[in-house]
């Protein structure tokens, strides 16, 4: 009897053994693949993808100027100019006419002005804007100005005094800023000082 025990005891162990045997490779095996340096041969795709950076340039929409058909006295380039509106009835087309042609430098788009104007309107046939004495400084866009001065001004030379006549178009149109009429045809003469590319 104690022989049969003895067996069976062994017999227990063994398949305890077994059985210990079996889970540590399970265990050992799962573990192996998990923290595996080296993995099955994949195959993988790489898309790349290039964010370009928004950019803005603004340029003036090509304007064709006609020439002013009756323009204001030149004046004395420097010194506020006399701005007479034309008589009848406002443009429907810009026009553009240099009353004294500078010799500086030239304006082009986006380059830093410095000016003198004076603004009037066809509705009240009167001056609603004036810079004079105090010039100032913007750049020559159409994020800045309205799309009518700056081709207007385009080209433009240091010392040089130049009238626009802008229909609402190329002017403010329904937008315009306090004390300009909405869709109203403007008139400026602008005295060019400085520029800087």
């Amino acid at each position: 009897m104690e022989a049969m025990q003895k067996r069976a005891k062994r017999r227990q162990n063994t398949r305890r053994g077994i059985i210990v045997a079996i889970v540590a490779v399970i265990v050992l095996g799962t573990g192996a693949l998990l923290f595996s340096s080296k993995s099955p041969p994949t195959t993988t795709t790489t898309s790349t993808s290039t964010t370009v950076p928004a950019t803005t340039t603004t340029i003036a929409k090509p304007i064709a100027f006609s020439p002013v058909t009756d323009p204001s006295p030149a004046g004395v380039w420097g010194k506020a100019p006399t701005l007479v509106v034309p008589p009848g009835a406002p443009p429907t087309k810009p026009e553009l006419v240099n009353l004294i042609t500078g010799t500086g430098a030239e304006a082009v788009i986006g380059d830093t002005f410095t000016a003198e104007y004076v603004l009037a309107d066809y509705a009240s046939r009167k001056v609603l804007q004036s810079s004079w004495p105090k010039p100032f400084t913007d750049t020559l866009e159409t994020s800045a100005l309205i799309s009518g001065w700056v081709a207007g001004m385009e080209g433009m030379k240091v010392g040089g005094r130049r009238e626009l006549i802008l229909p609402p178009v190329d002017a403010y149109g329904a937008n315009p800023p306090s004390g300009i009429p909405k869709n109203d045809t403007l008139v400026f003469i602008i005295d060019l000082i400085k520029v800087t590319k």
